[in-house]
């Protein structure tokens, strides 16, 4: 059954889509953090059921984020959809530490792609479901500008701010 509820945030409202599962904290596991406008958001559908209460301890963890009190989320995932490819840039930005920036040419040379594939990574992280909480707006451009985030570069900005990150390009 797909879960989902909606959370006020500095970004906008959050759409949250989630799974019912035994092993995560809350017993639902996090398959979508949309924001308004997001390029390639969620958008609720007909047979998802309104389920606040199941989001607690995601809506907690998120409070405690913006509030500047959490550095790393403990949430389960639901299995999302992606290639192989998409999964391993995605667990490559899991592994990019709060407060901190890298760029598409190190995500590339962390999981071992070509040179070449720089963009195919900003693609993968342009698919990313799970923005904030798999932080995709930690990776800016090689030359440290603040290149293609789905919320939108005000949004990326925001969420660099409260980690305190200074966008460079090291």
């Amino acid at each position: 059954m797909t879960l989902y509820t909606t959370l006020d945030s500095p970004l906008g409202e959050l759409l949250l889509v989630g799974e019912e599962s035994a092993a995560a904290p809350g017993g639902t596991a996090l398959a979508s953090l949309s924001v308004p406008g997001q390029k390639g958001g969620a958008t609720v559908l007909d047979d998802w059921t309104y389920a606040p209460d199941a989001f607690a301890e995601i809506a907690r963890q998120l409070r405690a984020y913006f509030d500047g009190e959490l550095t790393r989320f403990t949430l389960a995932f639901a299995d999302t959809r992606g290639t192989d490819f998409q999964r391993r840039v995605w667990q490559a930005l899991e592994a990019v530490p709060y407060g901190t920036t890298t760029t598409y040419g190190a995500i590339a040379a962390g999981i071992g792609a070509a040179r070449g594939a720089v963009r195919a990574v900003g693609t993968a992280i342009g698919a990313n479901p799970l923005l904030v909480v798999r932080p995709c707006h930690r990776v800016i451009a090689a030359d440290g500008s603040l290149s293609g985030y789905a919320g939108g570069p005000v949004r990326k900005r925001q969420l660099l701010g409260i980690e305190g990150a200074t966008p460079d390009a090291g």
